[in-house]
């Protein structure tokens, strides 16, 4: 068997949909979209994510053998590494982590909240097993590489944690980089992931030293981003809204979607094309909120900025593009990266612990020796 011929299986849990991808070291050689319908929804409806591990196993297993495949390989090939997108683990350093029973057990107990993402790791060492090999997650939804002032928040009672899309964020720099003939090291850099969550972060020495994290910054298509302080004590408190549906609110049905009734972005354009001053107002507030924290991260690298990278799904939207340029293109300049493709990051993450390049972390090692709160 050639090294070219090595295939890495991938995974991606998500709410609706679990993606997977087989890839070698000459790009993709399969993807997939398995849509979750209202089935599991019932099924599964106030139990613990990992319940749903057998189902989606099947699935996927199903899936694959639909394509060709087994759940091991291809042709009496094993799969070279299997690859899940990392849950809601503890902070940790962004980097490829081997999958071991001391990940698994933090995912069990989903001490930082339930989601699907937490099912990437164990789906990924099932397949493995069964193969015979490593399993990794790469960039977890968790991993933080902040500097120490930025943990800071205002108040001891509350420090300021990274929950974001460090997995997409890195793949585009790392690409940028190799685009450019440059390490990822030598270039500082924002990178703004436009999607159904905003994450805009400032990148200095290969490591991503601050950010907004999901809780915090602007409003997206369903979260609102940060809110006035007291006006927000003050909701808590008024007997309108329960803790769970404040949180849905805030995380699910904030942003455009509290604005406008939809999440949908060509939808809002669809509505500002036919006279929709409102959805015209709400849509350019956004824009500039986005653009906002953009130069909030420029202050961050001390206006020393070698390029802004915009990537996710908003960044498909040339009315997004068009009034975001101008109010941002005076930090460096600007190259978009549209939709997202965190199939690709996660096998890039695994060749480069095949290939050597470099060094597959332990969590168990790692975790406590983090210096971050866990």
């Amino acid at each position: 068997m050639t090294l070219q011929a090595d295939r890495v299986l991938v995974l991606n849990p998500g709410a609706t949909s679990t993606k997977f991808g087989i890839f070698t070291r000459a790009g993709e050689e399969l993807s997939r979209n398995l849509r979750h319908g209202d089935d599991e929804i019932r099924l599964f409806r106030g139990r613990p994510m990992l319940d749903r591990l057998d189902y989606r196993f099947g699935m996927l297993r199903n899936a694959l053998q639909e394509a060709g495949y087994s759940e091991t390989g291809k042709d009496g090939e094993s799969w070279a590494a299997v690859a899940g997108r990392g849950g809601l683990l503890p902070p940790m350093d962004c980097g490829t982590y081997l999958v071991d029973d001391a990940m698994i057990e933090e995912l069990r107990l989903a001490r930082r909240g339930e989601h699907a993402s937490n099912l990437g790791a164990v789906l990924a060492l099932r397949f493995a097993r069964t193969a015979g090999v490593n399993a990794y997650i790469v960039d977890p939804v968790t991993a933080d590489e902040w500097q120490p002032c930025a943990r800071i928040s205002g108040s001891p009672l509350v420090s300021r944690v990274f929950v974001g899309h460090a997995l997409n964020t890195k793949a585009v720099a790392r690409r940028y980089a190799r685009r450019k003939g440059r390490a990822y090291a030598d270039l500082r850099l924002i990178v703004a992931h436009l999607g159904s969550g905003i994450t805009i972060s400032a990148h200095r020495g290969g490591r991503m030293i601050d950010s907004n994290s999901i809780e915090e910054g602007p409003f997206g298509p369903d979260r609102t981003g940060s809110l006035p302080a007291r006006a927000l004590a003050r909701l808590c408190f008024s007997g309108k809204m329960t803790a769970a549906e404040l949180d849905r609110h805030l995380f699910g049905n904030g942003g455009l979607s509290a604005y406008l009734g939809t999440r949908d972005l060509l939808e809002v354009e669809r509505r500002i094309d036919a006279g929709d001053a409102f959805a015209a107002q709400v849509f350019e507030a956004l824009v500039y909120q986005v653009a906002k924290e953009t130069g909030a991260m420029a202050a961050v690298l001390a206006g020393k900025v070698d390029a802004v990278l915009l990537t996710g799904g908003m960044a498909h939207s040339e009315r997004v593009l068009t009034m975001l340029r101008p109010q941002i293109e005076w930090i460096a300049p600007v190259t978009v990266y549209p939709g997202e493709d965190e199939l690709h990051a996660l096998a890039e993450g695994v060749f480069r612990v095949l290939d050597g390049e470099e060094e597959a972390k332990a969590y168990f090692k790692t975790r406590p020796a983090s210096g971050h709160d866990s």
